[in-house]
């Protein structure tokens, strides 16, 4: 199938609609959950907001075909594991952003024709800062502070209330007089410039880790497990709306935040009330002037209709207001050297490419790294071969712009040609891993029939750049889900030479005496670390700390328990690539133990044409088999694996069909939010009952298995007769 990013919305027909739908859900779901729950961004604002447009046009083009996980109904990201759950009552909705002055004139034309029999109407605006922080909601009852929370996916947020207390700009009572019984105030929480170049000067003064930017690291402050790690950060907060409450704060958005101020809050000294398109952009204008001397990180100025009435008229567009907009700074460029590449290995053996640049600051960050993505993007072309930059490639010693799109994510804009040195040559990027010298390869797209624009290392489970992540993967919850065994724990025992392999796992309990020594150390690192931050004492911190030492008995048990997982949670944990628990199950049922798959994997390696040795299993297409032929045809994965199979004894997978089973031969499909087990349990559970598990509904489907929230396959079912039960009625019926 040919590429379709870059094809027209008009000139999609009804399937390749419904591919590109899938690819949009995809990545938008993906940059949701690195910005909103890792706090690390992996693609520019601009490019994030060109594929939500893109999602948009053609969900109204084409809207047959909006998905159940369509990026249009959901905002941010589930919350991330650690924190309990808070819902919110009023949805945290995001904005839609304008770019330019011409997208700002639209959206207060927008307004007016809206309001157009309104005759003398008088339409007020608010314009504020944007800043480039956190959000959360606070839960204010009687004027007391009882809860407060982060946006999360919008619907659903993390209770951070502890963390939140520790901030001095948000008050534990409200102050002066006429709150309602009940209101949810919402802002950002942000870290000063001053505070986040304090913060990493006692960071490297107690030799603990650097820091990228304010946002990032304020987000992770708010996010830490210990309340009096926040509280060392000194974060600030501003109020600028709200979100729940028993009765309107006021009758205008600008009366509103005035209130807050009077209630204890800090607000912007910087909001203004408008009545015209040109006095917005004017205020826009002086805001972007005072960006730099402001202290904090702001990314643009949102707009929004001052009267609530009329907010509440105009309404809102699935996922944002269509009274507010948020008009975006455009990104800050400067000019520097490009001294080396560097090639790092990421935790699926993608070869990332690294500039190293001579320092230069750029929107009052000092950037000397920046990513040159993929070999394709070092010679200056896209995906589709197309040029995307001026100059072309990137060469050692080139001159070239930058620029911190989004304020975030540092990127070469252009190579300056006529300062490039005349014994610059083209870069080579390298074919073995730089790591473990395995073979480093790009794979063909079954797809789209091209060349993927990654290089992968192919060392799998012997390349120590995939190690920790690999390891953190075999222990993770859908794999052998060992408890006790998180990523902190991870990291350390593996820097410290205790852990290499998974195999090293199961002979942890012999070197006790170096855990307890490993774990001692990190003990005294980590009371060193916060005495420098916090300026608590070391036997406050101690007392804390000594915890950590107990259940080291469990943790060893925990281990032993996983001596003989189910072979599906095997073959998943392995982390080869292209095999997710999905792939993992069809693997195991077809195979049914791990000595089979280990021979049909050899001997699909070994053959000249692998894909007419392995079997046809439906499920599994050229991409899965070609990821085993990488896997079992690696001679250095062998010594790994048979260590591991030397301390582990996978089940043979049974399918035990009893004579009774009600749903033997029966296809059935889940949707929704299952409650009580996760979907690949549920599937699972399924499959071993002699049911097939398909994913989407169709005439063949026998039972439609719907949790909260079930959408389009919902309305599918019961268009076509579809027997729907919900979660309980399918453990009554499978009498689980």
């Amino acid at each position: 199938m040919t590429d379709l990013s870059s094809k027209p919305v008009d000139d999609l027909t009804e399937q390749e609609a419904d591919v590109e739908l899938a690819r949009l859900a995809k990545a938008i779901a993906e940059a949701d959950i690195a910005y909103h729950q890792k706090d690390a961004p992996e693609i520019t604002d601009a490019a994030y907001d060109e594929l939500r447009r893109r999602n948009d046009a053609i969900e109204e083009a084409f809207p047959n075909l909006v998905r159940e996980d369509s990026p249009s109904l959901n905002v941010g990201a589930p919350p991330a594991e650690g924190f309990a759950k808070v819902r919110h009552a009023v949805p945290m909705l995001s904005l839609a952003k304008a770019y330019t002055d011409e997208d700002v004139v639209d959206f207060i034309e927008r307004g007016r024709r809206f309001f157009q029999k309104d005759e003398g109407l008088e339409i007020a605006f608010t314009a504020e800062p944007k800043i480039d922080g956190l959000s959360a909601s606070l839960r204010y009852e009687n004027g007391v502070f009882v809860q407060g929370a982060t946006r999360g996916d919008g619907s659903v947020g993390e209770d951070i209330t502890a963390n939140l207390r520790t901030i001095k700009d948000i008050p534990e009572k409200l102050a002066g007089s006429g709150w309602p019984q009940s209101i949810e105030i919402r802002g950002e929480v942000y870290m000063t410039y001053a505070e986040f170049q304090a913060l990493k000067a006692r960071s490297a003064a107690a030799g603990g880790q650097d820091y990228v930017n304010p946002r990032n690291t304020a987000a992770g402050s708010l996010r830490q497990k210990d309340a009096a790690v926040t509280a060392s950060r000194n974060l600030r907060f501003f109020a600028y709306a709200w979100g729940a409450t028993t009765e309107d704060p006021a009758p205008t958005q600008y009366e509103a935040v005035q209130k807050f101020r009077d209630w204890g809050f800090q607000v912007s000294p910087l909001m203004v009330r408008a009545k015209s398109v040109d006095e917005l952009i004017a205020h826009y204008r002086r805001i972007e002037e005072q960006r730099s001397s402001l202290g904090y990180d702001i990314d643009g100025v949102v707009y929004k209709v001052d009267q609530l009435e009329l907010q509440r008229r105009w309404g809102f567009v699935t996922g944002e207001p269509r009274w507010a907009v948020a008009h975006k700074f455009p990104a800050e460029q400067a000019t520097t050297v490009v001294r080396k590449i560097d090639i790092q290995v990421g935790r699926t053996g993608t070869l990332a490419p690294v500039a190293r640049l001579e320092p230069v600051t750029v929107g009052g960050v000092v950037v000397e790294n920046v990513t040159l993505h993929n070999e394709d993007y070092i010679k200056g072309f896209d995906s589709n071969g197309l040029p995307i930059r001026e100059g072309m490639d990137i060469r050692i010693g080139d001159t070239v712009v930058i620029q911190r799109a989004g304020d975030v994510i540092p990127q070469i804009v252009r190579v300056v040609l006529n300062k490039r040195p005349a014994d610059a040559v083209p870069y080579e990027f390298p074919d073995t891993c730089p790591v473990c010298g395995s073979p480093a390869t790009r794979e063909i797209n079954e797809k789209t029939g091209k060349e993927d624009s990654r290089r992968r290392c192919t060392g799998e489970l012997i390349c120590p750049a995939q190690a920790v992540e690999g390891l953190r993967h075999f222990v993770s919850r859908g794999a052998l889900d060992i408890e006790g065994l998180g990523a902190e724990n991870i990291e350390l025992f593996f820097s410290k030479g205790l852990v290499k392999t998974a195999a090293d796992l199961f002979t942890l309990k012999d070197r006790r005496p170096a855990v307890q020594q490993a774990l001692a150390e990190r003990r005294e690192e980590q009371a060193r670390l916060r005495e420098a931050a916090s300026g608590k004492t070391r036997k406050a911190i101690r007392s804390v700390e000594d915890r950590n030492f107990e259940g080291l008995d469990k943790l060893f048990a925990a281990i032993d328990a996983r001596r003989e997982p189910e072979l599906d949670r095997f073959i998943f944990a392995l982390g080869i690539r292209h095999i997710g628990e999905t792939t993992a199950a069809v693997l195991a049922r077809t195979f049914g133990t791990m000595e089979e798959l280990i021979r049909v994997g050899k001997a699909t390696a070994a053959a000249e044409d692998p894909l007419s040795v392995f079997p046809s299993v439906d499920g599994i297409g050229g991409t899965v088999i070609e990821a085993l032929v990488d896997f079992f045809g690696n001679e250095r994965n062998d010594a790994a694996l048979d260590a591991l199979l030397a301390q582990v004894r996978p089940k043979e997978y049974k399918v035990v069909v009893s004579a009774d089973s009600v749903v033997a031969g029966k296809t059935v499909v889940f949707t929704g939010s299952l409650e009580k087990m996760s979907r690949s349990e549920a599937k699972a559970m399924a499959e071993r009952m002699g049911a097939k598990v398909a994913g989407s509904v169709s005439a063949k489907t026998d039972i439609l298995v719907a949790g909260p929230g079930a959408g389009s396959k919902l309305k599918s079912a019961e268009a076509l007769g579809v027997e729907v039960i919900s979660e309980d009625e399918w453990f009554a019926r499978v009498g689980r």
